[in-house]
């Protein structure tokens, strides 16, 4: 049965027990994918189940043109959509989400949206546009970027206080890049308007934390025949789910605390935490898995060698980086992230964790790295981290089978990585990613070790070197 607001009464499968057509849109999300729809709009059902929240309806907009695909989804099933959430023993909770209300595509009416904006009855902003998303260099006035500085003077102009913008990307300090990064695009284009913005707009930073691996056909298929709903573009998620937000709104915002959402004053522990444990974790997987042949996380994280690597990892180069995580039991967390990416049922792709790593290994890894070569801390595991990607990025495999590289910069990877056999330190001479660390004797002895072994070894004798060590 199609999914729209006319079947929902008819489907079998959990759905809103609340009334849609008494919610209003209090929050604006750029960026609607599928960990949007497993995280933030999932915690504003949950409200929305309880009888909360009913003016914090979710609008979506999307900016770039393959965009347009979610419009249409979404607009053919009237914002509703399937969450499965996949257990790791093989069930399933499956259940409509209604909480998006309304979704704009802005390349069809770029003012529609700057409105929309502009209302008073927008309190927050929301951003899931990728690690790469924040360089406003080609950004104009029909980006992020130009459509919300667009919105921001309107509403000065007309005495509208301001809404509260909020990135749930996997950045260090989000909210601080979120605010360099509108600041400097309304400094360019909307002259005077940075000033209003210091006083009047806050960018709280934020931790989102749910593995949500891309929609497949298979998935599609399985909803239809199983559970008798047909979704366009349904989503999979891991059960477990967690938000850390910094409690810094200027117009008001959701009872988030009501669904177990941590609002905290400070939220640098938590996404410290997560950035280099989780998130580094997968990279620290995702190129050794992959030159040792396995396609789907569980599987590769189900080897005793790689499970082995990323807890050493955790444990002696990471955790002595972290902070102290109010309410956090770190052991736990780390013991807990080995089962999550083992979750058989989630069927992440390896492939899925190796791209845009020029947007991810200098944000997750890279400060690891530099504070413990600050610390005389111990650096050997997370420089054969890099090696792997070295090795990963020269395209081909240890078979003499292609490497899709998926990157934005892969046609400056690639090269590089391939002239590295002729010069170890090709690769980590790119300062724009790795800064000096090719001039740092202690990082580099250990990454050209660990390259010469992947080279001369392949992946499984490396890990088994650095096992045995």
């Amino acid at each position: 049965m199609k999914l729209n607001n006319e079947t929902l009464s008819q489907l079998t499968v959990a759905t809103p027990t609340y009334d849609r057509s008494q919610i209003s849109v209090g929050i604006v999300h750029f960026g609607v994918g599928g960990f949007h729809r497993a995280h933030q709009a999932y915690y504003i059902d949950k409200l929305l189940e309880q009888g909360k929240a009913q003016e914090w309806g979710i609008c979506g907009v999307g900016v770039l043109p393959h965009d347009a695909k979610m419009r249409d989804a979404l607009t053919a099933q009237d914002g509703l959509y399937t969450l499965i959430l996949v257990n790791p023993d093989g069930t399933r909770d499956v259940r409509v989400i209604g909480s998006i209300v309304d979704y704009k595509f802005a390349p069809d009416d770029p003012d529609a949206v700057i409105e929309l904006l502009a209302a008073p009855s927008t309190r927050i902003v929301e951003l899931t546009i990728t690690e790469g998303g924040y360089n406003i260099g080609d950004a104009d006035e029909s980006s992020v970027f130009g459509l919300v500085t667009a919105a921001l003077e309107r509403r000065r102009d007309r005495g509208v206080p301001s809404f509260t913008i909020v990135s749930c990307d996997n950045i260090e300090g989000n909210g601080h890049v979120a605010q360099q990064a509108f600041t400097d695009f309304a400094d360019k284009h909307h002259p005077g308007l940075s000033k209003w913005m210091a006083e009047h707009t806050t960018f709280p930073n934020s931790m989102v934390d749910r593995i949500t691996p891309v929609t497949t056909p298979d998935v599609i298929e399985t909803l239809a025949e199983q559970d008798g709903v047909e979704d366009r573009w349904p989503v999979v998620a891991e059960p477990f789910t967690s938000w850390a937000l910094e409690d810094h709104f200027v117009d008001g915002r959701p009872p988030y605390e009501d669904v177990g959402v941590l609002t905290v004053d400070d939220v640098t522990p938590y996404e410290l935490m997560k950035l280099r444990l989780l998130n580094a974790g997968h990279q620290g997987l995702c190129y050794f898995a992959h030159l040792m042949g396995y396609r789907l996380v569980a599987d590769a994280c189900s080897d005793p060698l790689i499970a082995d690597f990323l807890i050493r990892y955790w444990d002696s180069e990471a955790t002595p980086t972290l902070l102290p995580v109010p309410g956090i039991d770190l052991p736990d967390f780390k013991r807990t992230a080995i089962e999550r990416f083992a979750n058989p049922g989630v069927r992440d792709t390896v492939a899925r964790l190796c791209a845009d790593s020029s947007d991810r290994i200098p944000k997750w890894l890279v400060p690891v790295i530099r504070k413990n070569l600050d610390n005389d801390g111990d650096v050997r595991l997370s420089a054969a981290i890099v090696a792997s990607w070295a090795r990963y990025a020269e395209g081909v495999d240890e078979q003499g089978e292609p490497i899709e590289v998926v990157d934005q910069l892969k046609d400056q990877l690639i090269p590089l990585a391939r002239s590295q056999k002729d010069n170890p330190l090709a690769f980590i001479e790119n300062t724009a990613l790795f800064g000096d660390l090719a001039q740092q004797p202690r990082f580099v002895e250990a990454y050209t070790w660990a390259l010469d072994s992947l080279h001369r070894d392949g992946a499984k004798a490396t890990l088994e070197s650095l096992r045995d060590e």
